[in-house]
């Protein structure tokens, strides 16, 4: 898997999917972490996302991202991630094949109100042997969980990371990133290990 580019010697670029459920806050962690201006392809909602689109909890939602976010930061002088957001409703799911390719890792975004939305990026992660962590976004009036019962709650392997952050902040969505990146690297390095041996 070709999940590492340099453009120039000693300099790492890596792409970072950020999947989750139907307005799980995607939009709003690409942005915050951004050190480029995000692109973004939302559109406004129409009556033709009615009775498809679930928007329990989140009424007040008005756009939607039809294709993908896309934002940058650079984690050290000589590596920069490529953040891309997929769109969440199903109708939009033929395009993860694409984002997905040459991916290093993905951040599987968590809203606990509505925490079955997670299962449907949780299982392509795993059936396509993506390393992924679940971010657990604090939305207001949402009721905390310890991470060990959102890892039951979503039948996670036990080496899958779940940590809190709230997508509005920089430094946390920060820390959700370094935390990825590391648990992509054991992951990697762990199968390089493997191979070698067999």
């Amino acid at each position: 898997m070709d999940y590492a580019r340099s453009d120039r010697a000693g300099f790492v670029a890596l792409k970072i999917l950020v999947a989750g459920g139907f307005g799980v806050g995607k939009t709003t962690l690409v942005g915050a972490v951004s050190e480029i201006r995000p692109l973004r392809t939302e559109e406004a909602m129409t009556t033709a996302g009615v009775g498809v689109d679930r928007i329990e909890g989140i009424e007040s939602k008005s756009t939607t991202t039809v294709a993908m976010d896309f934002g940058r930061i650079s984690l050290r002088e000589d590596l920069a991630l490529y953040l891309f957001g997929t769109p969440g409703q199903d109708r939009f799911w033929f395009l993860w094949d694409e984002l997905a390719q040459g991916a290093l890792g993905a951040i599987v975004l968590a809203d606990t109100r509505r925490l079955a939305d997670c299962f449907p990026a949780v299982d392509y992660f795993e059936r396509r042997e993506v390393p992924f962590l679940i971010a657990v976004n604090h939305f207001d009036r949402a009721r905390r969980f310890e991470a060990e019962h959102v890892a039951h709650a979503l039948d996670l392997d036990p080496d899958t990371p779940v940590i809190s952050c709230d997508a509005r902040e920089r430094a946390s969505v920060k820390e959700v990133l370094i935390a990825l990146v590391e648990h992509a690297g054991r992951r990697h390095a762990g199968r390089a290990t493997a191979s070698a041996a067999g």
